[in-house]
């Protein structure tokens, strides 16, 4: 039987338990037989694949390789990872950088083939791998009990992920372009669902207005500070509860910022 993650409860409430939990929980999930298998084969055979082909003949390293980047629904689309991996990052033209979903192009990069050529038998590659499959596959499993402590719980690695690109503005848009982290903004900055349709520079001057009046910053890295991203983890997880008509009561939403304080 594989781990279940222990979340009492929903919202805000429910996050700090698991805040506080989980060191042990994580630990108990990389032990499960399933991780632990996917992970112990991983670390035995990525070094062998050199080729784009390689990891696609072999699915249970594709499954890691895709889980990693919380990618896994896309195991079947073989064509569709292949062109991402083939192609790389490099050229401005390459098919991962043209999809709206960063995710894609952090995959192609990691891997390397389309770029300089493969990672795989870089000494730190399967662990860099599995860190990040491990912490993805736990949001997954936190997920099927509370979609939106998943999206709370991805957010540290998408703010990392993000501020690893160069200005201001190009932090923002790769916020906009890792689903997830957007999903985290957008409900926390009271937008509405129609908001992802609107032109791009609207939305970056939107993203910047409402952080700055809500946060006190406009600036994306400062959300890196473990202070400012419980913020906007609250707001997201109360928000979300308020909007899903869940029975969130002014006792639940004073439980939510008494043990923000803490």
């Amino acid at each position: 039987m594989s781990f279940q993650p222990v979340i009492p409860t929903t919202g805000y409430v429910g996050w700090r338990f698991l805040s506080r939990t989980l060191p042990a929980q994580q630990e108990a999930f990389k032990q499960s037989a399933p991780v632990a298998r996917a992970t112990e084969y991983f670390r035995d055979n990525i070094a062998k694949v050199k080729t784009v082909d390689g990891l696609m003949a072999d699915r249970r390293l594709l499954d890691v390789a895709l889980g990693a980047f919380g990618l896994d629904q896309d195991i079947a689309s073989r064509a569709f990872i292949r062109k991402v991996l083939a192609e790389g990052t490099l050229k401005d033209d390459a098919f991962a950088n043209r999809l709206a979903d960063k995710r894609y192009a952090q995959l192609a990069r990691a891997f390397g083939f389309g770029d300089l050529g493969a990672r795989t038998g870089l000494p730190s590659f399967a662990t860099e791998i599995v860190t990040r499959f491990e912490a993805r596959r736990f949001e997954v499993a936190v997920g099927e009990q509370d979609g939106n402590m998943r999206l709370a719980l991805s957010l540290s690695q998408g703010l990392a992920d993000a501020t690893t690109a160069g200005g201001k503005d190009a932090q923002w848009f790769s916020v906009m372009g890792l689903t997830p982290v957007r999903a985290v903004f957008e409900k926390a900055l009271g937008f509405p669902p129609a908001f992802g349709s609107i032109d791009l520079d609207q939305q970056l001057a939107a993203f910047k207005v409402r952080a700055r009046a809500t946060f006190g910053t406009d600036n994306v890295a400062d959300f890196a500070n473990p202070v400012q991203q419980e913020k906007l983890i609250r707001l997201f997880l109360i928000r979300s509860e308020a909007a899903s008509g869940g029975g969130f009561s002014s006792a639940n939403i004073a439980l939510a910022l008494l043990g923000g304080r803490s």
